[in-house]
C-alpha cells in the first residue's frame, strides 16, 4: 500500500524532483492530453522526462511513463549492454526512482515492477485504475516469481495535480467520438485531506 506524506512532513528534495514532474504534466494539459507528467532520476539527475500523449499520437498505451520508459531503452548510455540477462536486482530500472503526478495506473504499475523500479513518488490517487493500491496493489501488493515489490509514497504536489485534473476534465476534447457539452460544469476548489490510514490487523 502506497504511503501518504501530508506536506509538513514532505522532504524539499522529493518535492524538487515533482516540481519537474508538474511541469511535464502542464505541458500536456496546454497540449490537450490528460495531464499527468513524470521524470526518472538517477544519480540526483533526471535521465528522462514524458507527459501523456494518448490524443496526439491516437494510443491509448502512450502514458507517461511508458514513453519515458521507451526513452530510457533506446538510449544506450542508460542501459546495460544486455538486458535479458540482468538480475531483478540489476534491472534496468533498479537504481531510478519516479516522480509521476498521479499514481501510476495498473499498466503502468505493472510495467514499473517489470523494469525493477527502485521507488515511486506520485502526486494524488488514482482512484479509477490505480496500480499501487488504489485498486491494486500491483506494486508490492501481489506476489511476482521474478520481479521484488516497490515501495511507493504520495502527497507530493497532490493538490496541484488533483487542479490540473479538473481543470482539463472541464475542457471540451474535440477529438472525442462525441463529443459532450461541458458548459454547465463548475470547477471545484474543495479537495479533502485523505483519511489516516489504519495498519492492517490480525496479523
Amino acid at each position: 500500500m502506497a504511503v501518504y506524506v501530508p506536506p509538513e512532513q514532505q522532504d524539499s528534495v522529493h518535492l524538487a524532483w515533482m516540481e519537474e514532474a508538474y511541469k511535464m504534466a502542464e505541458e500536456a494539459f496546454h497540449a490537450n492530453e490528460v495531464p499527468v507528467g513524470c521524470v526518472f532520476v538517477r544519480d540526483e539527475r533526471i535521465i528522462a522526462g514524458a507527459r501523456n500523449r494518448t490524443n496526439e499520437l491516437r494510443n491509448a498505451t502512450r502514458h507517461a511513463e511508458l514513453e519515458a520508459i521507451d526513452y530510457i531503452l533506446s538510449t544506450p548510455s542508460l542501459t546495460p549492454d544486455r538486458v535479458d540477462v540482468l538480475t531483478p536486482a540489476q534491472h534496468v530500472l533498479s537504481n531510478t526512482v519516479l516522480y509521476v503526478t498521479v499514481e501510476p495506473c495498473i499498466m503502468c504499475a505493472s510495467a514499473l515492477r517489470q523494469m525493477g523500479i527502485k521507488e515511486v513518488f506520485f502526486g494524488c490517487t488514482n482512484e479509477r485504475f490505480g496500480g499501487c493500491g488504489s485498486v491494486l496493489g500491483v506494486s508490492e501488493g501481489l506476489p511476482h516469481p521474478a520481479h521484488p515489490p516497490y515501495k511507493s509514497t504520495w502527497g507530493y504536489k497532490r493538490e496541484e495535480s488533483i487542479m490540473l485534473l479538473r481543470k482539463f476534465y472541464l475542457t471540451e476534447n474535440s477529438k472525442a467520438p462525441v463529443p459532450r457539452s461541458k458548459a454547465r460544469r463548475v470547477l471545484k476548489t474543495e479537495i479533502l485531506t485523505p483519511a489516516p490510514v489504519s495498519p492492517p490487523t490480525g496479523l
